[in-house]
């Protein structure tokens, strides 16, 4: 009997595994990710973080490059984001107005 448990076991940590790998591809981070799983997959948070922890420890260079570039794109999001917005206000304003 302790085989079918462990088994199932090892079957659920291997989804959990796999929706992790779902969650990256979308570029979340793990505070998404545990929120993300726990809200649509019903998975505990602590299982979630506990499977991301292990997955980091196996694969430290990938979750390095994967943080860092992370980092990166939120910067350039926001980068991007600061520039609609001055675009916008310039767009916005009136051409007669003296530009002190």
């Amino acid at each position: 009997m302790g085989d079918s448990s462990s088994s199932s076991s090892a079957s659920y940590i291997r989804m959990v595994q796999h929706l992790i790998e779902k969650c990256l591809l979308f570029h979340m981070s793990k505070e998404e990710c545990v929120e993300a799983l726990s809200k649509h997959a019903n998975i505990k948070p602590v299982i979630t973080a506990t499977v991301w922890a292990e997955l980091e420890k196996e694969n430290t260079e990938f979750f390095e490059a994967y943080s860092k570039n992370r980092e990166e794109s939120v910067m350039e999001m926001r980068t991007m984001q600061m520039i609609r917005t001055m675009l916008t206000r310039m767009a916005s304003r009136d051409p007669d107005e003296d530009e002190d």
